[in-house]
């Protein structure tokens, strides 16, 4: 019988399951007496409540859990074992959170705006101060990408990535979040007005400004999340430090 409350379940309202980490052994460390459950999303005494972010959408959910029962059966692996293995998924999520793919798209986006922006009669990517800051967002990503693949060559070796995924977390969420900036500063005020429709394929009225502008800030302030889920950077440093310096 599951009780308890779980914050920013991203894409919720579409799912039929949900994995949770329950706490299984009171009298155990923290760590250890957490299971990993499969629950049916239409359980009774599952409920899921909509969160609405900053830029009007329902991305993210509360779930509630009251009096859920679950089948035995679904447990994961060994009853107390939940922890271990949300840590060896997480290490996989981390690396997919650093986004590469993602990041080389926005960049593209990027340098299309800033050769058409102009500022002082020339375009944007001719401004010393903007320019120099694409080309060192540029360089921090080739060199991720680098690492990606020393990861992806490791794994695919028979290896698991370790500090490594949360080292690409880190930087990856500050690349893709830096360049996100760059976009909403390029396209200047054309930023402010916020058409949440226009955000949107079939939007019939014309946009405010360039239609690039449309989603600038709404993903500036959206993927500020990107450096705090799958566990925070200020965690991915902690974690970095106990697995490479034993500290």
């Amino acid at each position: 019988i599951v009780n308890g409350q779980k914050t920013w379940t991203t894409q919720g309202q579409h799912a039929n399951m949900i994995f949770c980490l329950v706490r299984t052994d009171r009298e155990a460390r923290p760590q250890a007496g957490i299971s990993f459950l499969l629950v049916d999303m239409n359980t009774p005494g599952v409920e899921v409540r909509p969160i609405r972010t900053l830029d009007g959408d329902r991305e993210v959910n509360e779930v509630f859990f009251t009096d859920v029962r679950v089948p035995a059966e679904n447990l994961v692996g060994e009853e107390n074992k939940g922890w271990t293995y949300a840590k060896f998924l997480l290490t996989y999520e981390r690396t997919g959170i650093a986004g590469v793919g993602f990041s080389v798209a926005a960049l593209e986006k990027l340098k299309v705006i800033a050769a058409k922006v102009q500022r002082n009669g020339k375009p944007l990517d001719q401004d010393p101060q903007f320019a120099a800051r694409m080309a060192q967002v540029e360089i921090d990503l080739e060199n991720m990408k680098t690492t990606n693949l020393r990861v992806i060559a490791a794994v695919a070796g028979g290896g698991v990535p370790g500090a490594e995924s949360s080292m690409l977390k880190i930087r990856g969420t500050e690349i893709r979040q830096e360049i996100l900036s760059l976009i909403r500063r390029a396209v200047g005020p054309y930023a402010l007005p916020f058409i949440e429709a226009a955000q949107y394929e079939g939007y019939a009225d014309a946009p405010v400004g360039p239609a690039e502008a449309a989603t600038a800030a709404a993903n500036y302030f959206n993927y500020r999340k990107l450096s705090i889920f799958g566990g925070s950077n200020e965690i991915q440093k902690n974690i970095i430090s106990k697995m490479i310096l034993g500290l």
